[in-house]
C-alpha cells in the first residue's frame, strides 16, 4: 500500500474514473456534474456528502469499492 500523505486526493482520483465501467464509473460521473463535490477530499469527505445529498445504498457500495481500488494501487 503506498503512502497516502504522497497520493491525490481521493475526491480527485475519483472523478477520474469517469470512463470506467460498472458502479465506481458510474458513481464518478454522478459526482463530476455535482458542485458540491469535494474534489479535493477525503473518502470520509465523500461519505458524508454522499450522506447529505441522501445517495443510494449502492453509491456507497460503489464508494467502498473505489476506496479499496485506491488504497491497493
Amino acid at each position: 500500500m503506498a503512502d497516502l500523505s504522497s497520493r491525490q486526493p481521493f475526491g480527485a482520483w475519483l472523478l477520474k474514473q469517469h470512463d470506467r465501467p460498472g458502479f465506481i464509473g458510474a458513481l464518478a460521473k454522478g459526482m463530476r456534474a455535482d458542485r458540491a463535490f469535494p474534489r479535493n477530499g477525503s473518502v470520509d469527505d465523500v461519505r458524508k456528502h454522499l450522506s447529505t445529498i441522501r445517495a443510494e445504498g449502492d453509491a456507497f457500495e460503489a464508494l467502498d469499492d473505489a476506496e479499496t481500488d485506491w488504497l491497493c494501487h
